[in-house]
């Protein structure tokens, strides 16, 4: 066994890396750059994970490389919600112009936080100092992180059941629509009806649910529930932003605009950094004025380094776009040519299988041929595509046509 696994399996707990006893799983990352990762090894694998989305330009991409390492040069730290830094309101100011700015040409306003759940819990609080409103309408299969207010919302009970004694679960599921809506509808408007919920919380495209692409319409419907009864509408685009479906975010494909955005993984390329993007109204709204203590901050809110990061990703990434769409048509295109189910909107696609045994048994396979892939999916039961957006057609050829012969 690799000195790094048996290091972490005397005094890591036991929970968190899960060893294959056979030695297939995991590998030992030691470098990555571009689409590819180098175990301790140096054996070179093709990443079709991009790291749970995040390298989305591409692992160690230099020009954010740089701007972290510069900023950490001159300011490694700075004090949260008290002492602010240039780059903190540099950062603010492009998030409102990537979103409501170019959505409603009015400005957003911002609550940054570190991990993904950091933001949806920023959101589900806005929504009940907003509302009074308890309750969150939220759908089955859906994923929102693992802090004790996202595990509220997190409808998956692997993750949830143990820690239910601790929680309220405020969250109500409504069943993931597959092809009809007025199921949905009815649903959610039977539960909207009760005046008891203040918000929808909703992935545009479920992603560790399993790339679950929902019904044109869908997203259009729950805007106008949510206009009819006073709810915020509150987009989980964590995964599904900057450019990963195509466009910047996944609800433009809808033309959607939320009362609430929350982002993640992408945002900054590698370092912990999220945001919750709002209304200026409804923040406003929500949030009174601070007079010395803020409602919602943490230690490493608006950390410079990540900052200078976001801002180099965000350039980066608005030179993929467009690449994400077309690599997104002919990854679709080439998995369906080979026969395979398949589900998926730019360059982020899901082939269901039989059932886990069978997804984890091909990505160990693939593994071992030098392809890094991930199941996702309630029972881990589809094998997902979330390549960083710099990825190649012939890169796209050689990965498919390796799972092909996988599951074949």
């Amino acid at each position: 066994m690799d000195e790094t696994l048996k290091t972490l399996a005397r005094f890591e707990s036991r929970n968190v890396t899960f060893v294959e006893a056979d030695g297939t799983w995991p590998i030992v990352w030691k470098r990555a750059r571009g689409m590819h990762v180098w175990d301790t090894s140096g054996k070179r694998y093709l990443d079709l994970t991009a790291a749970f989305g995040v390298a989305a330009a591409g692992h160690a991409n230099p020009r954010v490389v740089r701007a972290g390492q510069s900023q950490m040069a001159r300011l490694l730290h700075a004090m949260g919600d008290v002492h602010p830094h240039p780059l903190k309101a540099h950062l603010v100011r492009k998030l409102s112009e990537i979103t409501f700015e170019r959505w409603e040409n009015k400005p957003g306003k911002i609550i940054l936080g570190n991990s993904g759940f950091e933001a949806v819990e920023a959101a589900l609080k806005t929504a009940l100092l907003l509302t009074k409103r308890a309750g969150v309408i939220t759908f089955t299969g859906g994923y929102h992180g693992l802090g004790y207010g996202a595990l509220n919302v997190t409808q998956r009970p692997f993750f949830h059941a143990p820690f239910r004694s601790q929680l309220r679960r405020f969250g109500k599921a409504v069943e993931w629509p597959i092809e009809d809506l007025a199921r949905t509808e009815r649903q959610l408007r039977s539960l909207s009806s009760t005046d008891k919920f203040g918000a929808i919380l909703v992935e545009p495209i479920q992603a560790r649910g399993g790339i679950r692409i929902p019904p044109p319409g869908f997203l259009k419907l729950l805007r106008e529930i949510c206009d009819e009864h006073q709810m915020l509408l509150i987009l989980d685009e964590i995964y599904t932003g900057f450019g990963r479906s195509g466009k910047w975010f996944a609800c433009e494909h809808e033309q959607v605009v939320p009362d609430l955005i929350c982002l993640g993984k992408a945002l900054t390329g590698g370092f912990p950094l999220s945001a919750c993007v709002g209304r200026v109204e409804i923040m406003d709204r929500a949030w009174p004025r601070s007079h010395g203590e803020a409602l919602h901050t943490s230690t490493f809110l608006g950390h410079p380094v990540g900052c200078a990061m976001v801002l180099a990703q965000i350039s980066e990434v608005a030179k993929l776009i467009d690449a994400s769409r077309q690599r997104g048509d002919f990854l679709l295109a080439t998995l369906r040519a080979t026969g395979l189910p398949v589900r998926g909107r730019g360059l982020m696609a899901g082939v269901p299988v039989a059932n886990a045994e069978i997804a984890m048994g091909a990505i160990k396979r693939l593994l071992k041929r030098g392809f890094i892939f991930l199941p996702e999916g309630d029972s881990s039961d589809v094998i997902a595509f979330t390549p960083p957006l710099i990825i190649t057609e012939n890169q796209i050829r050689q990965a498919v046509r390796a799972l092909a012969e996988e599951l074949r």
